[in-house]
């Protein structure tokens, strides 16, 4: 038998649920904050945009974070990200995440997510396209590539 649920008594206290989330009801979204419109990207084609090895593409933006596509090759530098996760999701060929203890394999298909503050680079025998995403740096605010 299916277990039934009482409501509340009247006046009694708001579900648990709506009384943590009062405080962070926002106003409804003005032209000045409306969100962006939704856009779809096709990953086979917005790699051909890329030129070549090390070009990265902007896709969007996800929980404040910049989305980006990119072609990978050797080996990249150590990072290490202090405001957010990192995210590499492999779409075709082979890379190789490492942190300081040990190194995770990834196909393509697979994706990887590393903790934020855990110190990694990437490798890559031959050409990788990724969607990744990792938090900004102060390098990338100045011009430079993006995390990695």
């Amino acid at each position: 038998s299916t277990p039934t649920r009482t409501s509340p008594p009247l006046g009694g206290r708001p579900p648990r649920w709506d009384s943590r989330r009062r405080d962070t009801v926002t106003a409804p979204s003005t032209p000045d904050t409306a969100p962006p419109p939704l856009e779809k990207v096709n990953l086979a084609h917005a790699f051909t945009d890329l030129s070549g090895p090390g070009t990265t593409r902007p896709v969007g933006m996800l929980h404040g974070q910049p989305v980006h596509l990119v072609r990978l090759t050797g080996t990249g530098p150590w990072r290490q990200h202090a405001t957010g996760d990192a995210l590499f999701f492999v779409t075709r060929g082979h890379l190789r995440v490492e942190s300081r203890e040990r190194a995770v394999d990834l196909e393509a298909g697979e994706l990887l997510i590393v903790p934020r503050g855990v110190e990694h680079r990437t490798i890559t025998t031959s050409e990788a396209l990724v969607l990744m995403s990792a938090p900004p740096h102060d390098a990338e605010a100045a011009g430079q590539a993006p995390p990695l």
